[in-house]
């Protein structure tokens, strides 16, 4: 029989995502139902080798359910990538009597968790990223909000684009997956998508479409390019010597990171916090929450690690179809 988990640690990993205070919320107040003590490890797995580990109490997650970011921080960890680091976090959760972790976060925090598995310290992990890239899970903590927020910019980018009779190539997160873009591409009502899964990298039938559109009289046009490809500035530079239409980039950046979370992103974190805690509990150890078919699931953070993504075939079908 597994041994009994007493203190449970939570700690925030990679890049911040909406909806990680909801989850850390969720941690901390079901483990304390369930009679648990609870440690706030800060800055991630870097705070851990620090030793940046305080007590947690229900009253220090009031009020942050609503805000955006992370109140424990995060940053990344070369140490933490060495089996030496990863030999010291583990000593020092036993240090401070932590006997299993939930990690919040990406692929990069959960093969730091399992890690910490592997040296004999419980863990779990909660899928926290906007890039919604994690291939077991249906769904991430801060997609929903960071594809609201960049749907709502490139709305207003598209006024101005309209006003000045402009083609706008917009820049939206998502360095490997093009979640984001391709969600915004068929929310916005996008000319083109760029994704990185898709891109053929044939800029002269973006220069064809342009041409073509204004041939029908199309008074703007939008391109929403993902970050993995990048180059939005000298690409608007090419297309705009090649078509003789104004274009202009527009590069949204970090601000998809930020704000307040969306109903869907807090009610998710919450579930999600809340499972990890419970299944840890229940003495499993290296596993990832995720959700399936709207469900709530936990699968072995090795096969989870092991899978691939890629966006939806008919869903991009469908972004160039409404395109046209």
């Amino acid at each position: 029989m597994a041994n009994e988990i007493n203190t449970i640690g939570v700690l925030t990993s990679g890049g911040d995502a909406p909806g990680m205070n909801a989850a850390i919320r969720a941690v901390v107040r079901e483990a304390i139902f369930k009679g648990k003590r609870v440690m706030g490890i800060k800055r991630g797995y870097a705070g851990l080798l620090q030793e940046e580990i305080y007590e947690m109490k229900a009253i220090d997650v009031s009020e942050i359910i609503q805000r955006g970011g992370t109140i424990l921080q995060t940053a990344r960890c070369k140490e933490f990538t060495t089996p030496e680091g990863q030999q010291k976090g583990a000593d020092i959760c036993r240090k401070h009597g932590i006997d299993g972790v939930v990690v919040i976060g990406g692929d990069g925090s959960f093969r730091g968790a399992q890690k910490l598995a592997a040296y004999g310290i419980n863990t779990i992990g909660v899928p926290g990223t906007i890039d919604l890239d994690i291939a077991c899970t249906d769904y991430t903590i801060g997609f929903d909000t960071a594809v609201n927020t960049a749907m709502d910019a490139i709305d207003k980018v598209r006024d101005t684009s309209t006003s000045h009779e402009r083609c706008s190539i917009i820049e939206v997160m998502g360095r490997g997956a093009g979640f984001i873009a391709l969600w915004c591409g068929i929310a916005n009502g996008a000319e083109n998508v760029l994704l990185p899964e898709k891109y053929d990298y044939d800029e002269q039938a973006l220069v064809n479409n342009i041409i073509e559109n204004r041939k029908k009289g199309k008074k703007h046009h939008i391109i929403i390019n993902a970050e993995g490809i990048g180059h939005s500035i000298s690409m608007a530079k090419r297309i705009e010597a090649a078509t003789g239409v104004e274009t202009r980039a527009t590069i949204l950046g970090y601000m998809q990171r930020g704000g307040a979370p969306t109903a869907r992103d807090r009610m998710q974190a919450s579930v999600m916090g809340a499972y990890a805690v419970d299944i840890l509990c229940e003495g499993k150890s290296n596993r990832v929450v995720g959700e399936k078919d709207g469900k709530l699931m936990d699968i072995d953070i090795d096969e989870a690690l092991s899978m691939d993504k890629s966006v939806d075939d008919y869903e991009f079908q469908v972004c160039g179809n409404l395109s046209k």
